[in-house]
């Protein structure tokens, strides 16, 4: 067995566990072991896919392309993606950077297996600052917008005199009210569902907090987007 292709293998194997440890510490539907598994097997695949174009014997050997195999990952891996997207009960999408990772994972496995080993170690690295780095600096420096982050509120009161203090009154809590959905109950109370952008530095119990403050509200439910 050549040693070359250990190396090929072990390289792919580190650096989809660097990819793998990222989403893991996050928490994400696909963590460590997935990672792993897509970064090996596209590279293994790779492999074959080269070797089997000079190993195998063909009358018109020019006319086999070595990468043909490793193609056709790239929009297999797509099943795998589409699997990690989720939306929301509020409208979010959720899972889009773990489904773009796997895609990731997937290309440095075929870097990897064809021979590109510093290309694929920078593109790991870069991949985790754009992830990790990028993200912590725009939510100090960059525009307001890339500074907050949305919450789904939903209020409810007793009296729909009160629906417009109320709303003012959340204005003045510094929360960017982006749309509004009012609803009514048998029971004559009524629901205020807001989506809501604050600072990045407020956490949910610093809005639940500042809502409990209106003696308008009787209930608060919270989401965070």
């Amino acid at each position: 067995m050549d040693f070359h292709l250990f190396m090929k293998l072990g390289i792919s194997t580190v650096l989809g566990l660097v990819i793998g440890i990222e989403r893991e510490l996050k928490r994400k539907p696909v963590g460590l072991k997935t990672c792993l598994v897509i970064s090996i097997v596209s590279c293994l695949l790779t492999i074959v896919s080269i070797e089997s174009a000079y190993v195998f014997p063909l009358k018109n050997r020019m006319a086999m392309d070595p990468l043909r195999l490793a193609a056709q990952i790239v929009s297999g891996i797509g099943f795998l993606g589409a699997g990690v997207i989720l939306r929301r009960g509020n409208d979010s999408i959720s899972g889009l950077t773990t489904a773009a990772l796997i895609w990731g994972a997937a290309g440095i496995g075929i870097a990897v297996g064809a021979g590109f080993y510093w290309e694929a170690i920078l593109s790991v690295g870069l991949l985790i600052l754009s992830v990790e780095l990028i993200p912590l600096l725009t939510s100090f420096f960059g525009p307001k917008q890339l500074r907050e982050k949305e919450f789904v509120l939903q209020i409810t009161i007793s009296n729909n005199d009160h629906i417009d203090d109320v709303i003012s009154a959340i204005n003045q809590q510094i929360i960017d009210i982006k749309t509004v959905r009012i609803k009514d109950f048998d029971d004559h109370h009524h629901l205020i569902r807001l989506k809501v952008a604050v600072d990045q530095k407020k956490s949910i119990t610093d809005v639940y907090y500042s809502l409990r403050s209106i003696s308008s509200i009787v209930h608060i439910d919270i989401e965070s987007g």
